[in-house]
């Protein structure tokens, strides 16, 4: 009879369980709890989109939508795509379900997100993602708040301490535009010492080459003028708010000059909190004002800001959480006592107490396992003198639920 070969895990994905599941639920909840905290309503979006949504939206000329996606054609002969991020799913759904009618929004969601790209430590294909994203707010206010949402996302994580916010500006408009023009003037003077990939970028991309990591490029991008010269009094301003209100809410932050949106609809704040606790994948939250996106996508010109955290980075640097164990063990001394045993624990759940039946092995093991779970609580089931007996084993139970419960179950 041929050998039936065993399916493997496609590579770059992963099956969690056990430390690693907790640590990964240890993030989604506490991110549950601060969106709740900061009145983030949550949303979710199709898995897959229309190919050009995302074509659109972060732009043909980038490595995600070039090398990175996920992208097929379905029956129907339409070409569709895995999404590689949230925010593009969000502002077309913003479009075509009619979301103007509830600006300013504040909108949170997570979930699987697809690149194809060389797995490596923290990075998979398909990893995971928290989104926040406020949508129609103008004002530099929300982009403070989802600063200090995102801030005390890490405290309450316990990885603030390793982490630091780097914060920049890349202004309105006219700004934008000033800036670019002189970037692209001094890397034009310097073409020659760039790489492959910069002289590319800087014809599609100029402010890309500042975030080089080619040795080639790096004199040549750490010597191009700053934006600080080319902001207007209405991008300084905002600038300048955006930060008095981290500092009034005790969000330590440094300026990063260097740091970049390629894409012409960002404007304004640009932001990541980085760490070197993962090694050359140091960046762990990251966003920025996108007040061009939904207008590039044909929908009315409308701000937005917004940040998203990849799960599998975040759970990397904490704490692992403790597993979880049921107050309750209901212990099954004999097999004939199961019918007690079922009515025990179902009386105990429906009170609201977490319980976990051991009725496998031998008695003895299935107490000793019981134990060994450190269960707060023992309910014994067994068969006394022919008669059903559902008792607590040591102490009397300290709460009146259970001893409720096991008073049902032993009728």
């Amino acid at each position: 009879m041929a050998r039936i070969e065993t399916p493997r895990r496609v590579r770059g994905t992963q099956d969690i369980i056990g430390d690693e599941q907790r640590r990964f639920a240890h993030v989604l909840g506490t991110f549950e709890r601060v969106r709740a905290l900061y009145c983030f309503g949550r949303v979710d979006i199709p898995v897959f989109e229309a190919t050009e949504v995302f074509a659109r939206s972060i732009g043909e000329t980038t490595d995600v939508v070039s090398k990175e996606m996920y992208t097929f054609q379905d029956r129907g002969g339409d070409s569709v795509t895995l999404r590689p991020e949230f925010t593009a799913g969000i502002a077309r759904a913003f479009l075509t379900e009619g979301w103007k009618q509830f600006v300013p929004m504040k909108v949170a969601t997570s979930g699987p997100v697809f690149r194809y790209e060389r797995p490596q430590k923290g990075r998979f294909r398909q990893f995971h993602q928290i989104d926040a994203e406020v949508i129609g707010a103008a004002e530099p206010s929300a982009d403070v708040e989802l600063l200090v949402m995102a801030d005390q996302l890490l405290h309450e994580l316990g990885i603030a301490d390793g982490v630091t916010l780097q914060l920049n500006t890349l202004g309105d408009a006219e700004t934008r535009d000033a800036w670019r023009e002189a970037l692209v003037a001094h890397f034009e003077a310097h073409r020659d010492v760039l790489s492959e990939e910069s002289l590319v970028r800087l014809e599609k991309n100029p402010m890309r080459i500042l975030d080089s990591k080619d040795p080639r490029d790096r004199p040549v991008a750490d010597s191009a003028p700053d934006i600080d010269g080319y902001l207007t009094n209405e991008a300084r301003a905002f600038f300048e708010a955006v930060t008095a209100g981290l500092d009034a809410a005790g969000v330590r932050w440094t300026r990063n000059a260097r740091l970049v949106r390629g894409l012409d609809y960002y404007r304004h704040t640009a932001f990541e909190f980085v760490t070197d606790r993962l090694g050359a994948q140091g960046t762990v939250l990251a966003g920025g004002r996108y007040d061009g996106l939904i207008g590039s996508l044909g929908g009315p010109e409308t701000p937005g800001v917004g940040w998203a955290a990849g799960v599998e980075r975040l759970a990397m640097l904490i704490e692992e959480p403790a597993a979880e164990t049921a107050p309750v063990a209901v212990v099954v001394e004999d097999d004939a006592a199961m019918r007690g045993a079922f009515a025990a624990l179902s009386a105990l759940r429906r009170a609201g107490i977490a319980t976990e039946l051991y009725a496998s092995g031998s008695p003895r093991k299935r107490y000793d396992k019981a134990v060994k779970a450190q269960a707060s609580e023992i309910v014994v089931v067994t068969m006394r003198d022919g008669a059903l007996s559902v008792v607590p084993r040591g102490e009397a139970p300290r709460s009146s639920a259970i001893l409720n419960a096991i008073n049902w179950a032993g009728r």
